[in-house]
């Protein structure tokens, strides 16, 4: 328990805490029932399928769906190797496209058969939160309550299985449009979604007043980092498909930068900042307060800065300058479902291929084997599919 993990805790309890410690000892007492597999992520980078329980439907709003294709998440390789704040044991997988099997009686949005985007973060579709598209925020259960996660996520299981329960069906279920391969479209539960909100509500307006509008994405800095970029990338494709036609990228890691320049990106020295453009869209994925500093400076007099992922606490920013040029910056988790019609549309239509940032695809037999080799080697996306 560092004392980010403990601010974190902190947060996930700041309201409906009851509701989440009853799960959690629901699901300690549960040790009958029927089991499937689950692929669990141990300490020490164990990583094996185990039997886990089989999820049941959870009511009349519900739905149960098969996975048929799970993408990793820029955070699973810290996650696998024990270098986050989230505890292990856990049950791993949260991009995912799935087959629905079956759905409770009040379902009206899909049927079994239907092939299914299901959004990592759980969302009633309902609430105040909800109905103004903060999906991230739902208030029908408790803070960032999310599959694949563990006890931090608050037991939701995970995409790595035979079976996903679905609570709220209608809200959170996505049909996969005709032609879209599972495989392509997997990412979009999160990592893609996230990359898509970082410059997709802000670079139209952005271009309409000037098509030249410059766009800065900042990764790490530290070639060994545990993360791996393709959201990083992601967020570059997506800029292009709206329409960006400046864009530089800077990360230190070998993988994103030969894939950035082949795909034609301006690849930038993450060691020279004073190299940098000043962009009117500027987004920090460097997880760390002194590198949003450092992207904050470069961000244009009326541009806006947009923060990817910051678990730090605290840290020092440059108000001042950032008052007087008038730059306006975002901070906090993205809301998934709110954004992904929008994003299958985008790979639908053929502007948008997330298959530029796939490195491995595999099954989910040979998922143990893949993920090992995804943690030790250089990888921005694996996909481990049951077809």
């Amino acid at each position: 328990m560092t004392p980010s993990a403990a601010s974190a805790a902190r947060v996930g309890l700041e309201r409906d805490a009851r509701m989440r410690i009853g799960r959690i000892r629901r699901a300690a007492r549960r040790h009958g029932g029927p089991r499937m597999r689950g692929l669990v992520a141990s300490p020490g980078g164990v990583l094996r399928w185990r039997a886990v329980l089989r999820p049941a439907l959870t009511g009349p709003q519900g739905a149960l769906v098969r996975p048929i294709a799970v993408a990793t998440c820029d955070a699973d390789r810290p996650m696998m190797l024990g270098k986050t704040i989230f505890p292990l044991p856990l049950h791993l997988g949260h991009e995912v496209v799935g087959e629905v099997v079956d759905i409770g009686s009040e379902v009206g949005t899909v049927r079994a058969g239907d092939r299914v985007v299901v959004p990592f973060q759980i969302s009633c579709g309902r609430c105040t939160a909800c109905l103004r598209g903060h999906t991230g925020n739902c208030v029908a259960v408790p803070p960032t309550s999310m599959y694949g996660f563990g006890i931090a996520g608050g037991l939701w299981g995970g995409a790595l299985a035979e079976l996903m329960a679905v609570p709220f069906a209608d809200a959170m279920l996505v049909r996969l449009p005709n032609g879209v391969d599972p495989a392509v479209a997997a990412g979009v539960a999160d990592n893609i979604c996230d990359a898509y909100r970082q410059v997709g509500p802000h670079l139209p307006g952005l271009l309409a007043a000037d098509p030249d509008a410059r766009v800065l994405i900042v990764g790490r800095r530290d070639i060994d980092d545990p993360f791996t970029p393709s959201c990083l990338l992601f967020t570059a494709l997506i800029a292009r498909a709206l329409g960006a036609r400046d864009i530089s990228v800077v990360d230190a890691r070998p993988v994103f930068q030969d894939r950035a320049a082949t795909l034609g990106f301006r690849v930038l020295d993450p060691r020279q900042p004073r190299d940098w453009p000043v962009a009117d869209l500027t987004v920090d994925a460097t997880g760390t307060p002194s590198g949003l500093r450092k992207v904050l400076r470069h961000t244009a007099t009326d541009g806006i800065c947009t923060c990817a992922w910051s678990m730090h606490r605290r840290g020092r920013l440059p108000l001042q300058a950032s008052y007087l040029r008038n730059v306006t910056l975002h901070i906090g988790r993205s809301h998934i479902r709110h954004h992904i019609p929008r994003v299958l549309d985008l790979i639908a239509t053929g502007q948008l291929k997330p298959e530029l940032a796939t490195t491995n695809v595999a099954s989910f037999d040979d998922a143990p084997a893949a993920l090992r080799e995804h943690c030790e080697h250089d990888a921005l996306k694996t996909i481990l599919t049951t077809e």
